[in-house]
C-alpha cells in the first residue's frame, strides 16, 4: 500500500516465445484488491501488444490506450497526482513516456504491484518480471 506519486517499472521476459499470445505481464496501481476495483495498469502481452488500461470507476469495464511500439523489454507506469502514463524501454534505451496521459483519481492509500494473467484461465504459461523498481515519487523511471 502506498500514497502519493509512484514510479513502477520491471523488465519482462516470456521464456516460451511460442506461448499463448494473449498472456500478459502487468505493472499496476489499484484502489483496492477487489476484482472490479478502480485501477490503472501497463500491460505487455506475449504477442508484443502494449497498452495502458484503466477502470474509471469500481465495477465499470476497462478502457485502454494501445501503443504502436512492440517488443518492449521494460515496462513502467507512473502516477503523478491524478495523471497516469506508460513508460517503455526497447533494447536498453532509456525509459521514455509513450502515448497520452490518462486522468484517473485514486484515493490514498492504494495498492501497487506486478502481475501476470491470461484471458483464457486454462492456458498455463510463464512470465518473468525482474529488475523491479518501485519509488514513492514520480519521475524516477
Amino acid at each position: 500500500r502506498m500514497s502519493g506519486d509512484v514510479s513502477l517499472a520491471a523488465d519482462v521476459n516470456f521464456p516460451d516465445t511460442a506461448g499463448y499470445g494473449d498472456r500478459k505481464a502487468v505493472v499496476i496501481i489499484r484502489q483496492s484488491l477487489e476484482d472490479d476495483s478502480k485501477e490503472a495498469m501497463v500491460a505487455l502481452h506475449g504477442a508484443g501488444l502494449m497498452h495502458l488500461a484503466w477502470r474509471p470507476e469500481k465495477g465499470q469495464s476497462l478502457k485502454e490506450m494501445r501503443v504502436d511500439k512492440r517488443g518492449a523489454l521494460r515496462i513502467g507506469i507512473e502516477k503523478r497526482a491524478d495523471s497516469f502514463a506508460i513508460f517503455i524501454s526497447i533494447a536498453g534505451e532509456p525509459m521514455h513516456q509513450l502515448g497520452n496521459i490518462v486522468q484517473l483519481h485514486i484515493d490514498d492509500p492504494f495498492y501497487v504491484g506486478i502481475g501476470f494473467c491470461s484471458h483464457l484461465p486454462d492456458k498455463l504459461d510463464t512470465a518473468i518480471l525482474s529488475n523491479v523498481v518501485l519509488e514513492n515519487a514520480a519521475g524516477k523511471l
